[in-house]
């Protein structure tokens, strides 16, 4: 492939180790810095630009819809142009410092987080930046279905997986033993983890940390991909609360922390669809930070021109105004429909048919069903008791998030009961 002069000079200015670690793609994007957006730029603030892509109305607000524009409160520029590729810039600061605020003992200097189109889009430009054909990505075996989609289908990845538990833990030996391969690792965690809603306790936290550490001082160089969906969603102590990201962006060299995050779940907005990628390294430069925001922003500028100038702001407006208090009003909600699960699962009948696998925070939790199909269970649950959950092999994963408190106890009535139908052989 021949580079762009453009994508030369960023893999110049950008850490050796970290450009290394760029999959073939990641080496040959850049942001354009000049042509038409270069152009633009320049042309700013004139009386008259005639570079924009887009109309205006004579008083140079942007041309617009009134059966649009009547329904949204925004100022018009903050709805109808164009976002930046990077994405809005005082929004970009301010969830840097959400990042900072949210993860206490994060210390390091991070990137600046550049806005994709929600957390899925953000894991699909890590594969793009650093996802070579071939390459294996280690995750846990409990696992969200679209990593197949995102790292194997459209970048050529092989998802390599370690068991997620063993006596009710975090299998911390497994994933050690799968860590063990020489040279370039892709590692991705999820935490709290879709579909178990399992987090791991301080030590769990601080043992995985350990395990990268020991990787890098082996000679191995790690890219750890940090899906953050479901962050701040622990319902219970001695759980550890902060993303994992603030002990790895600053625990090696040889270690590339990407966060992927976004207010999807943290801000209860899931169809806004804006995420946002940042990065952390030891002994990373300002210089070293900028080239990779550049190399990801080219990349959306490549994909999708850019997110949602009008989700952005208004993810901008609630933090400006009362997010924080609202969010806490909705998490008490979801702390207490777990806390409900953890009661009714008390009730020891249901082990003559399946048993929760470990649970303290997300949206989800799983049971395992013993010697029983768990699709023919589902499809039972929903043609005799009105009741939908997901079938995963020998799981079924419930949205504790979506049912109401008063219905909970209902739920695991009915599955119990669709259980015994299936096991005895229930016509539906």
């Amino acid at each position: 492939m021949t580079l762009n002069k453009q994508a030369i000079e960023l893999n110049r200015r950008l850490n050796p180790v970290i450009c290394d670690l760029l999959s073939e793609r990641g080496k040959a994007i850049f942001f354009p810095k000049e042509g038409i957006v270069a152009q633009g730029a320049e042309a700013e603030g004139k009386r008259i630009n005639a570079t924009i892509g887009i109309a205006t109305q004579d008083d140079n607000t942007p041309m617009r819809l009134s059966s649009i524009a009547d329904k949204i409160l925004l100022n018009p520029k903050d709805v109808f142009p164009y976002a930046s590729s990077y994405g809005k810039p005082v929004l970009r600061k301010l969830w840097r410092e959400m990042i900072y605020r949210k993860n206490p003992s994060l210390k390091a200097e991070i990137s600046l987080p550049v806005a994709t189109h929600a957390l899925t889009h953000a894991l699909s430009m890590a594969g793009y930046l650093f996802v070579e054909k071939g390459d294996h990505i280690l995750l846990p075996d409990k696992l969200w279905g679209n990593y197949r989609l995102i790292f194997e289908n459209a970048y050529g990845g092989v998802l390599e997986t370690f068991n997620t538990f063993e006596n009710g833990m975090f299998d911390i030996k497994s994933f050690k033993e799968k860590l063990s391969g020489s040279g370039k690792n892709i590692i991705l965690l999820n935490f709290p983890n879709n579909p178990t809603g399992y987090t791991p306790t301080n030590d769990e936290a601080g043992e995985i940390a350990d395990a990268i550490k020991s990787s890098e001082e082996a000679g191995n160089k790690n890219i750890v991909i940090i899906d953050d969906a479901y962050f701040g969603f622990v319902y219970k102590d001695g759980i550890y609360r902060e993303s994992i990201f603030s002990m790895l962006s600053d625990i090696h060299e040889n270690v590339l922390a990407v966060k992927i995050d976004g207010p999807t779940k943290e801000m209860y907005a899931w169809g806004l669809r804006v995420g946002f990628i940042t990065y952390g390294f030891k002994g990373a430069r300002e210089e070293d930070y900028k080239v990779l925001e550049d190399k990801t922003a080219g990349a959306v500028r490549g994909n999708i021109s850019s997110a949602s100038q009008l989700s952005q702001s208004l993810v901008l407006h609630s933090i400006q105004s009362s997010y924080e208090k609202e969010a806490e009003k909705n998490f008490n909600i979801l702390k207490t429909r777990f806390e409900k699960v953890e009661d009714v699962l008390k009730n020891k009948k249901y082990a003559e048919y399946f048993h929760a696998l470990p649970f303290n925070s997300g949206y989800f939790m799983c049971v395992e069903l013993k010697g029983i199909d768990a699709e023919k269970v589902r499809q039972t649950l929903l043609k005799k008791y009105d009741t939908g959950v997901i079938s995963i092999g020998n799981m079924l994963r419930i949205a504790f998030s979506s049912v109401a408190e008063n219905d909970i106890e209902s739920l695991f009535e009915n599955i119990f009961a669709a259980c015994n139908d299936v096991k005895h052989g229930a016509s539906l």
